[in-house]
């Protein structure tokens, strides 16, 4: 997800629908886990751009994500150290780690790192603009409290971005994996006192409408719709 222009939340496959000068935009990556749809397009962004790298692009996450980056990918085997690159003492990226309830600024944009209940430690984020508007990304993540009690704690929530990774034909799986499932995601989307427009992402495609028509049957009262490539918002 891109947030204005210089802002990545996680560094999937959509990258690549991103041209070079937009790319080149990257200031800071916020990354929710470290499982590979979640961060595949980060070492291919750092490469594609090196040469127009003046100051270090900022790499956000958990401890154990960054570690992950650190040992698995950027780790001279797999990809090359872009945290050393060109030189030690000004590399190409660096990293900022953070806990879990962290709240960081950037430019006057609050991200609060909130954490999920997925199989790897993981954090969804809130992320509130200078002037007030909000929206929230679950990132990955299977019944819990603590996303929805952060949220609930501001009075106002103007976009929800919800995973549901299966349909409830697979709710034995969807539980084993920690991910939602359409019967879980209602149960849980119940505890949120707000009313924000909300989106449904994560999902393989052929269960799509699957999903959809799930939800619309166990939530006939609230308008609940699909997150399609490159949609836009303005808040």
């Amino acid at each position: 997800m891109l947030v204005d222009d210089d802002v990545l939340i996680d560094c999937g496959s959509g990258v690549g629908d991103l041209t070079l000068d937009e790319m080149a935009n990257i200031r800071h990556v916020f990354l929710t886990h470290s499982h590979l749809d979640h961060v595949a397009f980060l070492p291919l962004l750092v490469d594609s751009i090196f040469e127009r790298i003046e100051d270090p692009i900022v790499i956000h996450g958990l401890p154990a994500t960054i570690q992950a980056l650190r040992e698995h990918i950027f780790n001279w085997a797999i990809w090359p150290d872009f945290a050393k690159l060109p030189v030690v003492n000004k590399p190409v990226m660096s990293y900022q780690e953070h806990m879990a309830g962290d709240i960081c600024e950037v430019d006057g944009r609050k991200f609060e790192a909130i954490p999920m209940n997925h199989i790897v430690p993981t954090v969804g984020y809130r992320v509130e603009s200078a002037q007030g508007k909000s929206f929230a990304f679950t990132g990955d993540t299977s019944t819990n409290d603590s996303f929805w009690q952060a949220v609930n704690c501001y009075s106002s929530l103007d976009l929800l971005l919800l995973e549901v990774a299966f349909s409830n034909e697979y709710e034995a799986l969807s539980n084993t994996a920690r991910h939602y499932c359409s019967n879980t995601m209602v149960e849980d989307l119940a505890k949120l006192k707000l009313n924000p427009e909300i989106y449904l992402t994560h999902h393989k495609p052929e269960e799509s409408q699957q999903i959809i028509g799930e939800i619309k049957k166990l939530l006939p009262q609230r308008e609940i719709k699909q997150l399609k490539n490159n949609q836009r918002f303005s808040l």
